[in-house]
């Protein structure tokens, strides 16, 4: 891979990890309702197990999908019916408890093998893994996967860092149960919002 093109895989894999879509939703609700610290799992799920997509989808995974056409649209019916599912699980998010001045909260943040998993239903991570495989691995030798899957690895971690981060500063804000309960009707509202290019 020449200079140029990593330079431009670089900035794919910024661009496309540090934009608003349903991870870096999750996390930033996450941040403001459990704290940086408690959301380490979440950002690390995320980072690892969209690097194994990307190396998975590299080696020939998306060939699924020419073959199959059914299973895109089965894929894509599975994403949003749990995607609307984490968006009302975020909507009806307990308060912590330490807020509510409880011993125990019903709410707990999404764990490693949790956030991992939800890569393989997010239209997102679909779409740049497919894209950045296409674009930057067209030959799909072991070298070019292993290069784009690198790149990704070590740019999207910091990148959905600063949402969970972004998350809790905005905790500041949420001092009460009202403040948090509309923080967390908004994000569920954006969290729904973000499949609209799923959709169409």
């Amino acid at each position: 891979m020449t200079y140029e093109l990593l330079v431009a895989l670089a900035a794919f894999a910024m661009v496309s990890s540090i934009t608003p879509g349903p991870n870096n939703l999750m996390l930033m609700a996450s941040g403001a309702n459990f704290g940086f610290r408690r959301s380490i799992p979440h950002m690390l799920g995320i980072g690892i197990g969209f690097s194994l997509m990307v190396a998975m989808v590299g080696i020939g995974f998306s060939q699924i999908f020419n073959s199959y056409p059914l299973s895109h649209l089965i894929l894509k019916i599975l994403s949003v019916t749990y995607l609307l599912y984490l968006a009302y699980k975020i909507a009806t998010a307990s308060t912590p408890a330490k807020q509510l001045g409880l011993e125990d909260g019903k709410a707990r943040p999404f764990t490693f093998f949790q956030a991992a998993l939800f890569q393989w239903v997010n239209p997102k991570s679909w779409t740049m893994a497919l894209t950045a495989t296409a674009v930057y691995a067209p030959s799909q030798s072991v070298q070019a996967i292993a290069v784009v899957t690198g790149v990704f690895g070590i740019i999207n971690l910091p990148c959905v860092s600063v949402w969970a981060a972004m998350g809790l500063q905005l905790k500041q804000l949420l001092t009460s149960q009202k403040r948090l309960r509309a923080f967390n009707y908004t994000m569920a509202t954006l969290l729904v919002a973000s499949l609209y290019p799923v959709l169409i």
